[in-house]
């Protein structure tokens, strides 16, 4: 029985064993191990605004396509039918018209034969004569004929079947001079895509920099956390070493609460710095796009001192001119107003354009009255030629040109905030790269320090009250590295991002 039993102690030993080595491997599995470019990469991938600024860009793409056809013609088809409740009669009742003769030179007159009138001599030439007896002029006064025969024309025979009318029409327009409005769309065009592309890198660098900051802040914070519970493991072995020496009599009660106070603090240090941490965190998966309690772990937060290299930019203010995408984006919207004055202008001078139509009808009208398809072409020219607006155009055109000197002004104004922003990084990073410097000998005589108080505490040579010094002296000093060398890498960013050359994929 003894010996199934340590065969059934070391069976479950075996499978304890076996449990938590799996459940450690799971849950390394489900850490997210980051470092800073996947960071950036996530970040930009699930930025909304950046998604946002692509879309605008594909609108400048369309729209800029959308103004080369301008250029080309505008062929268009338009059809209708339309339902009449009556239809069109050119008569309104039943005429009669007299029946003459073709007389030799090809006009309509009669013969004495064909009318009732009588006739007289007049001169020696044939007169009628009206009802009265009176002589008169039968083409001055054609009513007073009295005809014979008559004709009828009926009424219905010029009544026109329009109940159902079909039109269709396709038109053709060649812009030929527009006053340089359609080239001036163009441009606008184009310099709005590359407007979109450069407001697109301004927003890409803002994701990069809050990413950046996120990022080392954590970094900074995790060190910070392993710096604190280093702190609060010094002291409380200093407080065990103290609760000891208060039994032997060589320390007294004063010294144990002391010593009880500062631990008591720096466990309170502690718990903050994994509050902001765990907080922290969180920062950078929303920027990442992961969900907020993801378990992350950044790469650089692994080193017990994570590098920061040499940086050799320079505070060079023209590069940034050059580079810098709010300047560009300024550049082009000045660019574009200049556009907007030409399009005011080519308000007030002449367009042209060819134009061209093929219209069909039913019924039509081309031979005769006919209730079929039939159609006809032409073409032509349209002119309009602005005359007198009292003045309008004008002061369109004047407030475009202000417009236009406002971005120009504001365009400048960017400039020297940009110069201002490069200066201020340069020495931002200069004060940090000297804080970094100065923070590492003061880490190293801070652990000096607490070296030799460690060693003068255990002979009893100093008080409990001067170690907590030194220990407290260590803390700040190793805090303050931390945040130096943060500090520095931050600075680099923050140089590229006002010089124009931050590098991102």
């Amino acid at each position: 029985m003894k010996h199934l039993f340590i065969v059934d102690l070391y069976f479950k030993r075996y499978i304890f064993f076996i449990f938590f080595l799996i459940s450690g491997l799971l849950s390394q599995a489900q850490q997210v191990v980051l470092n800073l470019q996947d960071c950036r990469n996530l970040a930009i991938e699930n930025n909304k605004q950046l998604k946002i600024s692509q879309a605008y860009l594909k609108k400048a793409k369309e729209e800029k396509k959308a103004a080369f056809t301008q250029y080309l013609p505008d062929i268009s088809f338009t059809g209708a039918y339309l339902y009449n409740q009556k239809n069109l009669s050119l008569l309104g009742e039943d005429k009669f018209l007299p029946i003459g003769t073709l007389m030799p030179d090809g006009s309509f007159g009669f013969t004495p034969e064909q009318i009732h009138n009588g006739w007289t001599l007049i001169n020696g030439n044939p007169t009628p004569l009206d009802a009265n007896g009176n002589p008169f002029n039968p083409a001055s006064e054609p009513d007073k004929i009295l005809w014979k025969q008559y004709t009828t024309i009926p009424k219905k025979e010029f009544e026109l079947d329009i109940r159902n009318v079909f039109t269709g029409s396709v038109s053709l327009i060649q812009p030929l001079f527009m006053g340089g409005k359609i080239a001036a769309y163009n441009k606008i065009t184009q310099y709005t895509e590359d407007l979109a592309n450069t407001m697109h890198d301004t927003g890409l660098q803002e994701v990069i920099i809050q990413t950046d900051q996120a990022y080392w802040q954590t970094v900074s914070l995790e060190n910070k956390r392993k710096l604190s519970e280093n702190y609060v493991a010094l002291l409380r072995q200093m407080d065990h070493d103290v609760q000891a020496m208060i039994a032997e009599g060589v320390a007294t009660r004063a010294d144990g609460l002391s010593v009880k106070v500062k631990l008591n603090e720096a466990e309170m240090i502690l718990t903050q710095v994994e509050d902001g941490l765990q907080l922290s965190k969180m920062q950078v998966c929303r920027l990442c796009g992961l969900p907020l309690d993801e378990t992350i772990v950044l790469a650089d937060e692994k080193e017990e001192s994570f590098p920061v290299n040499e940086y050799t930019a320079t505070a060079n203010v023209n590069e940034a001119f050059a580079k810098r995408p709010e300047l560009k984006s300024l550049n082009l919207a000045t660019k574009i107003f200049e556009k907007k004055e030409a399009i005011v202008l080519s308000d007030m001078l002449p367009s042209l354009a060819l134009t061209g139509n093929y219209l069909v009808t039913n019924p039509n009208s081309f031979n005769g009255f006919q209730n079929k398809f039939a159609g006809s072409w032409h073409v032509g020219l349209l002119l309009n030629m602005p005359v007198f607006h009292w003045g309008e155009k004008q002061h369109k055109l004047q407030a475009a040109k202000a417009e236009t000197r406002i971005k120009q002004l504001e365009f400048d104004e960017a400039k020297e905030k940009i110069e201002l922003q490069v200066n201020q990084a340069s020495f931002k990073l200069k004060e940090a790269q000297k804080k970094l410097i100065a923070s590492d000998r003061n880490k190293e005589s801070a652990e000096e320090n607490l070296r030799y108080a460690k060693f003068g505490f255990q002979e009893g040579l100093i008080p409990a009250l001067n170690i907590m010094e030194a220990q407290t002296a260590w803390y700040k000093a190793q805090s303050e590295y931390i945040d130096a060398r943060i500090a520095v890498r931050l600075g680099q960013t923050e140089l590229e991002k006002a010089l124009g050359i931050m590098n991102y994929q």
